[in-house]
């Protein structure tokens, strides 16, 4: 359960050729325009093991991770609850989407306030970097989103 909780997901895809002066509110509305997600994502579990897969968002309420082989992990979010099955290890859970750290990506509308916590935006040399975790359960892990500024677009997770 620690392992989906402690996703970080990275994807490189677009470069900034702007610093303008973002901050949280701008980025809060960026993310409520957005309707569907397609990204590749990393994946560092607390054990130090490394995964990596597609994650798919169609907001409000869905998202679906794919692990890479030679993982069978299945996870997917139905709009109120996330289902893992783990074939493997015939490990099977469910829980209410926002007990996880990237259920961020599937609210309407997107609040980064309340049950979620942006503990850093930091500029980077080509564009912002967001680091979030959930109010209530901030060391179950963390999710870093990538954005190029001027105008924002989502490089990745």
């Amino acid at each position: 359960m620690r392992t989906i909780l402690a996703v970080l997901l990275s994807v490189l895809t677009f470069a900034s050729t702007a610093h303008a002066q973002t901050g949280v509110p701008e980025v809060e509305r960026y993310f409520n325009s957005i309707r569907t997600i397609q990204a590749r994502f990393v994946q560092s579990n607390p054990n130090g093991s490394v995964v990596q897969g597609t994650l798919y968002v169609r907001r409000p309420g869905r998202m679906r991770f794919e692990y890479d082989a030679p993982s069978k992990l299945k996870i997917v979010a139905d709009g109120t609850q996330v289902t893992l099955w783990d074939p493997a290890t015939r490990d099977f859970g469910q829980w209410p989407i926002g007990w996880t750290a990237a259920s961020f990506l599937v609210r309407e509308p997107l609040n980064l306030s309340g049950d979620l916590t942006v503990e850093a935006l930091q500029r980077t040399g080509d564009g912002l970097q967001l680091t979030m975790v959930q109010t209530r359960r901030p060391k179950e892990g963390k999710v870093m989103v990538r954005l190029a500024e001027n105008p924002l677009a989502l490089r990745g997770f």
